[in-house]
């Protein structure tokens, strides 16, 4: 069996329908294969690293690794950025880069470069890959693709990266081997995906949780993105439900806990809801599953933040457990695992009204009455609020399971802010890695999982130039994408850093800065476009977004002077937020 034959068989044996790419001379056997032997949807992008974002998406909802393929040199450069996207926020994908023939490979010789486009993708991509490996021979192919799979989906997911020289890719494997791989491989599609690294749960360490969270005053349970994986989310749910105690989420999870859910409180972090941070930061006792505790989610300031609380720290990863935070207690084990070890202890899921004391249940009430989403957003009277579009837009969208996806920057905070989700909504944002254009892209793939799903694009002017030539991918493939495009024509969120820290030197997110009419760029694309700047003609230009099944680009024309708030005021104890409150101290991000 030709080897890129066999690679085309293998991905489709594993569950891959789409395989997100940048045509490029070293690929092209595989992109041969792929398209003449399986059915797999090849989706061609307009840069590498769109197609790894692209892959991304399709692969946080879907639950497969995503699939993303480009060439050597700068194809396989390109792709860092993306692969950078799934490892920090862990996502299982398979990047595969061409190479050039193994006999114009440098090896040890000392040159730079012996074959033109020759570039060595597997030392660079290493660091933030799980498993990067380049195949010198064919016969090498099967354990390469099983391996790069099975360690992508065990323990904490992440990306793989196998780098393929063309001459290996025209290689013969012996049909034999060839035909053994894929029935393996068809085995593991129809089996439970077995988590290698995952631990038992000492049943003390469960008694002893379950003691702690009665005998609390105000319990708290903490989500993370970990836990709001394809893989995790449910168990996840499950747990939150045999602990029923209050339920902050972290940017990555905001989708985890329905709006009609009574556990859930609401967001927190750097640009958390006001109320949610106030009640993180006036617990006792602090679950906190599948979270890294990053600077975004404590502020600078860690002891403030561990301040009067009891401390559980549950995640999978033993290296994330006590890295900036030290927990009193902690659990390293999978999140099925934990959540099997409660339902055997408890049974069943607990009553909230049972479980948690009601003057903490009336606190949080009361707090999150006080702060409002729309009374953050500061504007006059006449200026568009973009939260105020975003809950508009929320009351119009149709009846049907909707992947809300954004790019970085203000636009960002204000959807993870203020956007109530069903329990069948999804919500992806680049959290780790911080990618402005992500969104376009990672909507794009998004987007192919399910036809009968709505996927919403909130994103930026600044952030949506960085992939705008995927409008063009987007327009080829018409999938069910609406895009929602702030433009406050300036780089709003380090505008606002500089407005705090650079006595407002705004260049180059004012000063240097520019952009075009997205509404004319939309349609040169053939996608259908319009514009509002006006707050009383917000709802009638939403309307026109679902008016038709297909694509379609609102701009919306907001402030230069627009901000995020509220915002941790660094250097400051945990939950005091701007603006009422100026920070002391620098954040680092």
């Amino acid at each position: 069996m030709k080897a890129s034959d066999f690679v085309a068989y293998y991905l489709e044996t594993r569950g891959i329908t789409c395989a997100f790419e940048l045509v490029g001379g070293m690929i092209t056997h595989l992109l041969d294969s792929i398209s003449v032997v399986t059915s797999i949807r090849i989706v061609s992008c307009h840069h590498e690293q769109a197609a790894g974002f692209a892959a991304e998406g399709f692969a946080r909802l879907k639950g497969v690794p995503g699939v993303a393929l480009a060439t050597s040199g700068p194809g396989a450069t390109n792709l860092l950025t993306s692969v950078g996207s799934c490892y920090f926020d862990s996502i299982p994908a398979v990047f595969i880069t061409g190479q050039v023939n193994t006999n114009e490979l440098k090896g040890s010789s000392g040159l730079r470069q012996l074959g033109f486009q020759e570039t060595d993708i597997v030392t660079m991509a290493a660091p933030i890959c799980k498993l990067a490996v380049q195949v010198a021979k064919a016969i090498d192919l099967p354990i390469a693709l099983k391996n790069a799979f099975q360690v992508a989906l065990d323990g904490r997911q992440g990306p793989c990266l196998v780098d393929i020289p063309m001459n290996v890719q025209s290689e013969d494997i012996p049909d034999e081997i060839a035909t053994t791989a894929l029935k393996e491989a068809a085995c593991w599609k129809m089996s439970v995906i077995c988590d290698k690294q995952q631990r038992s749960v000492d049943v003390c360490d469960i008694t002893t949780l379950l003691r702690q969270i009665s005998t609390a005053r105000r319990p708290l349970l903490l989500l993370g993105g970990g836990a709001a994986s394809a893989l995790n989310r449910e168990a996840a749910r499950s747990i939150a439900s045999y602990l029923a105690i209050p339920v902050v989420l972290s940017l990555m999870a905001v989708d985890l806990i329905d709006a009609d859910n009574p556990l859930r409180v609401g967001f927190i972090g750097s640009y958390g809801n006001r109320w949610a941070n106030r009640v993180l930061a006036e617990c006792d006792l602090l679950v906190v599953i599948g979270s890294r505790l990053d600077i975004r989610q404590t502020g600078s300031d860690v002891a403030s933040f561990c301040q009067d609380k009891v401390i559980w720290h549950l995640d999978i990863d033993t290296h994330e457990i006590g890295a900036r935070v030290s927990p009193q207690h902690s659990i390293c084990s999978s999140i099925q695992e934990i959540e099997s070890a409660l339902r055997t202890y408890i049974h069943q899921p607990v009553n909230l009204a049972k479980a948690c004391p009601a003057s903490w249940t009336e606190r949080i009430t009361t707090l999150r009455a006080m702060y409002p989403c729309e009374l953050e957003y500061m504007s006059d009277e006449d200026e568009i609020n973009p939260i105020m579009v975003l809950q508009t837009l929320q009351s119009l969208r149709p009846q049907l399971a909707t992947c809300f996806v954004t790019d970085v920057g203000q636009h960002q905070m204000w959807a993870a802010q203020c956007i109530n989700f069903r329990s069948t909504d999804r919500f992806l944002t680049s959290g780790g890695m911080g990618a402005m254009g992500f969104g376009l892209p990672a909507a794009i793939g998004a987007s192919m999982v399910d036809p009968n799903s709505i996927t919403i694009l909130v994103t930026g002017d600044g952030s949506f130039q960085l992939n705008i030539q995927e409008l063009e991918t987007l327009r080829r493939h018409s999938s069910r994408l609406k895009i929602i495009l702030f433009n406050n024509n300036c780089h709003g969120m380090v505008r606002q850093f500089q407005e705090s820290y650079f006595k407002g030197n705004m260049q180059s997110t004012v000063t240097g800065y520019s952009a075009p009419d997205f509404e004319r760029v939309s349609k040169a694309y053939g996608i259908p476009a319009a514009t509002v700047d006006k707050a009383k003609d917000v709802r009638t230009a939403l309307s026109k977004v679902f008016r038709k099944p297909g694509p379609f680009l609102l701009q919306v024309g907001i402030s230069q002077r627009s901000r995020v708030y509220p915002k941790l005021a660094f250097g400051r104890p945990f939950g005091d937020m701007e603006p009422e409150v100026k920070p002391v101290a620098m954040e680092s991000t």
